[in-house]
């Protein structure tokens, strides 16, 4: 899966560079060769793998997760079935602010034994790179303990990870009154991110009832002041133009864009902006409109897919689910969906020169699939289709076994 350079858009989502009884050799963690097995030069293996009757990939990558957190929110789901709007569970003690209050609460070590054990089971499900989030501190001394649970494990895990500063995350209640107070405290954390190389992003959640548009851009821009790239959780629920705005400022990503309007896709075309779709939040909030994937295409735009990891409104891991959900809930094509979960979610990262592909030159992340051809796993759902994750040239992970990091009955 090569093919064209840089991120695809509209029409190129088409492209995956299939090739037919291939080879892959991988030298020092590197690729050396990656084409057809007719055209392979003589190597000497210390180690082959038959994937006779297999699919071999990229590893995936999930461009859109809150990892580090506190806790969980299991009680709420007995709630939301009885249709008890969200504003009242969060005057229940529920919601936002009980991830918030239980990530407050935990200690460093505590994050980060809880954090590691969903980065193995990410894994497992075929992802190499990832980014992570914060945004369950609301405050400088938990935002910071939660971004620097993340650079402990981008040391200690073997996954990729890329990390965004998700400070405007939601209003806490000691500013509930004064959201530009709040906007301007979480500005000056900011500085403290960037002094201590803690996060590569800037996001916030721009949404009735979180933060303007208008509020959104100011904070955005500063934060390209200081060196960040940004990102954005824009039109998830209201169609407000975040979307545009996202454009507007250049941002890496626009993430959600369930509510983006005629406009905001139009631009989104136009732009360098990755729609990062998150079809998993949808369906778990059982809400009825999706994100307008097929428009979006069709205006040349950038897609990829995640899972939007949390322990609210997607408590999943599994990317293979959210391939699944769009092509039955977004109506993408296999051949886009699986762009969206590798070379396009790999540049709403930064990392579209690093991962995303198998390349001749590039570290060897690969996955090797237990199904005989791509359109497989968007269709069939409900398991993991992984055989063996290779990341930098070494496994790690294989069903089945124990590697040290993952272990899987």
């Amino acid at each position: 899966m090569d093919g064209k350079e840089g991120v695809r858009k509209g029409p190129d989502m088409m492209e995956i560079g299939l090739v037919e009884q291939a080879t892959v050799a991988v030298k020092d963690g590197k690729v050396i060769y990656a084409g057809p097995a007719e055209n392979a030069p003589q190597f000497e293996a210390n180690e082959e793998i038959d994937c006779h009757g297999k699919l071999v990939t990229p590893g995936l990558v999930d461009p859109h997760t809150h990892l580090v957190f506190g806790g969980s929110r299991e009680h709420e789901l007995a709630l939301k079935q009885q249709g008890v709007p969200y504003l009242d569970i969060l005057k229940q003690g529920g919601g936002i602010l009980s991830t918030v209050n239980a990530t407050r609460d935990a200690k460093e070590e505590e994050l980060y034994n809880k954090a590691l054990f969903h980065l193995d089971r990410i894994m497992s499900y075929g992802v190499t790179t990832m980014e992570a989030k914060s945004g369950y501190g609301l405050d400088e001394l938990n935002e910071l303990k939660q971004l620097r649970v993340t650079k402990q494990l981008q040391k200690d895990h073997p996954l990729d990870i890329a990390s965004t500063f998700l400070g405007a995350h939601a209003i806490p209640p000691e500013y509930k009154d004064d959201p530009d107070a709040f906007l301007s405290e979480m500005l000056r954390v900011m500085e403290v991110v960037k002094e201590e190389n803690l996060a590569q992003f800037t996001d916030i959640f721009c949404e009735t009832g979180v933060f303007t548009v208008e509020q959104s851009r100011k904070y955005l821009e500063k934060a390209k002041e200081l060196g960040f790239e940004v990102k954005i959780h824009a039109d998830e629920i209201d169609p407000l133009g975040g979307t545009e705005m996202a454009c507007e400022v250049d941002a890496i990503s626009a993430d959600h864009l369930v509510g983006a309007s005629e406009k905001g896709i139009e631009k989104l075309g136009e732009s360098r902006t990755i729609a990062v779709l998150l079809p998993g939040t949808t369906f778990y909030l059982n809400k009825n409109e999706f994100a307008k994937a097929r428009d979006m295409i069709e205006h040349n735009a950038a897609v990829a897919l995640a899972t939007d990891f949390n322990p609210g409104s997607s408590p999943t891991e599994n990317l293979q689910l959210i391939m699944n959900l769009a092509a039955l809930k977004l109506r993408m094509k296999p051949e886009e969906i699986w762009n969206a979960v590798t070379v396009n979610a790999a540049h709403a990262i930064g990392y579209g020169e690093r991962a995303g592909k198998i390349k001749e030159g590039r570290n060897a992340d690969i996955v090797i699939w237990d199904v005989p051809n791509y359109l497989y796993i968007p269709y069939h759902y409900g398991v993991n289709h992984v055989n063996t994750v290779i990341k930098g040239g070494a496994v790690a992970y294989k069903r089945g076994e124990q590697l040290g990091r993952v272990t899987v009955s």
